[in-house]
């Protein structure tokens, strides 16, 4: 059974796991999502790093832009990775595949996309093949940009849906949900000596099935406004300090 993280060390150390057993399984497109409140992702998919070491100038990892691999570049210092951005040719619009992908490149990290970069980054996930891309913490998708309806709907039929999510860390209030792959999904209630599992799912719990699974662990009563997100936020403090 998968242990609820007790530090952000502890989840990109799981995130690491989870991704290797993922790609061992045969997937190639995975996601990772720790959705901690206010935590910045270049540090965090920093750590994660180690998991491609093997690969050096293999790796091609991809920002949102030109400014955040700039930001990567001072910050991590010289890593053997190739670091690269979605508007390499200084504009979306003429930004090509041939540009982004090379064939020397063997695996692609993509850090933070946002909805705005969809195009580029599914461009990239099919010029890759079926060489193996994660995206960490993407919020690929936004009603606002990618709109609702059919084409969001369509949108994840040929896309979305076609990325594995091997780790996910989400906050509730009082409580968590975690995938570490090949777990299922799980709703974690904070206690007084820490965390308890409280229920397995095979997909990613719904609202309404949280608000059942809780209902049935707390005889009606919502999870506690306390304890996890702040938690985690002392963490992040440490960590920068």
């Amino acid at each position: 059974m998968t242990d609820f993280p007790q530090s952000l060390d502890a989840a990109i150390d799981q995130a690491r796991t989870a991704t290797q057993a993922a790609l061992a399984a045969g997937y190639t497109r995975v996601q990772i999502e720790i959705l901690i409140p206010e935590l910045k992702p270049l540090e965090p998919a920093h750590q994660f790093l180690s998991v491609f070491e093997e690969l050096g100038s293999g790796l091609k990892i991809f920002f949102s832009d030109a400014g955040a691999a700039a930001l990567a570049r001072r910050d991590w210092g010289d890593v053997p990775y190739r670091l690269s951005s979605l508007d390499v040719a200084g504009s979306r619009q003429t930004s090509t595949v041939t540009e982004l992908v090379d064939p020397d490149d063997q695996a692609f990290l993509v850090v933070a996309p946002t909805s705005v970069e969809v195009a580029p980054v599914e461009q990239v996930c099919e010029a890759a093949g079926e060489r193996p891309i994660v995206l960490f913490n993407p919020q690929l998708e936004d009603v606002g940009t990618v709109g609702i309806g059919y084409s969001a709907r369509k949108l994840r039929e040929r896309f979305l849906d076609t990325i594995e999510p091997c780790y996910y860390l989400r906050p509730l209030d009082g409580a968590a949900i975690l995938r570490c792959y090949p777990s299922p999904w799980q709703v974690w209630l904070e206690q007084e000596n820490g965390y308890a599992l409280i229920a397995e799912e095979l997909t990613k719990p719904s609202a309404e099935t949280l608000d059942a699974i809780f209902a049935k662990a707390l005889g009606g009563d919502k999870p506690p406004r306390r304890g996890l997100i702040a938690e985690m936020q002392r963490f992040l403090r440490a960590l920068t300090q």
